[in-house]
């Protein structure tokens, strides 16, 4: 679905049909997923410029533009990216159209964000990436398809604490905090009907996710408004972009934030 709104190609019939069926309800999806895109991109490349060269990119969905590693070995031509999906279908697109360069690394692992331990511990991950050293750990549009009751914020925390000081965490995440509620219900919805669990959560909400670690500038913003550089965000409202992203650091001796 996530592809679908981007314009890509790379979706079923399934995904096409609820997706549409999500955009008549509430055309801002759009444009939702374009600029959770494009902060991506700004977050990657920020990380890459504070020094980190370890990418874990958990809820990777089926690759479409400008992934992961791609932007940042842009800027660093020898960084190291694991993405992390459970859906076999999106494994294989990803092992088909996902390639570093000479240089960097990718890697691949069939592995459920709720199983931070099998993560950890998988061959894939622990062969790519030094935990030593700071990683970028990311959930770019994932938390809101994980409901309260799979304790998300007790997962990202075994996640966040493996992490060495330097690290950085990349979130974005959906709300219906500038959504009108009958329309927020209708697409909520459509989302179980297709099977998808979706929980929009609130700007405190979200902000819990980074407890323990040190929000950089301009701290946890609608996602269009995070570090913007796109003339697209500059003309965007946070009605027409229903979520919220940030970035924060993990602190330690000797990192500055």
């Amino acid at each position: 679905m996530y592809d679908y709104y981007l314009g890509g190609r790379d979706s079923f019939p399934a995904d096409r049909n609820a997706a549409a069926r999500v955009v008549a309800l509430f055309p801002q999806v759009r444009s939702t997923a374009r600029a959770n895109r494009r902060f991506l991109g700004r977050a990657v490349r920020f990380a890459a410029r504070q020094g980190i060269r370890q990418f874990l990119d958990i809820g990777t969905g089926i690759p479409t533009a400008d992934n992961t590693h791609q932007v940042a070995q842009t800027v660093a031509a020898d960084a190291r990216v694991v993405y992390v999906d459970n859906d076999p279908m999106v494994l294989s697109h990803a092992r088909a159209l996902l390639r570093g360069n000479a240089e960097g690394r990718t890697a691949f692992v069939d592995a459920d964000f709720r199983e931070p331990a099998e993560i950890l511990r998988s061959p894939q991950v622990t062969e790519v990436l030094d935990f030593s050293l700071p990683v970028a750990l990311m959930v770019v549009s994932l938390l809101h398809f994980v409901p309260a009751e799979d304790r998300p914020e007790q997962v990202l925390r075994q996640l966040k604490d493996a992490l060495a000081p330097g690290s950085a965490l990349i979130l974005s995440h959906a709300t219906d905090a500038f959504t009108p509620p009958e329309i927020a219900a209708h697409v909520l919805r459509t989302y179980t009907g297709a099977g998808t669990s979706l929980t929009p959560r609130s700007h405190r909400e979200v902000l819990r996710f980074f407890d323990g670690l040190d929000l950089v500038e301009p701290g946890l913003v609608p996602v269009h408004r995070w570090r913007t550089e796109d003339a697209e965000d500059l003309g965007l409202t946070s009605e027409e972009v229903a979520g919220y992203a940030g970035v924060a650091l993990k602190p330690g001796p000797g990192i500055a934030t």
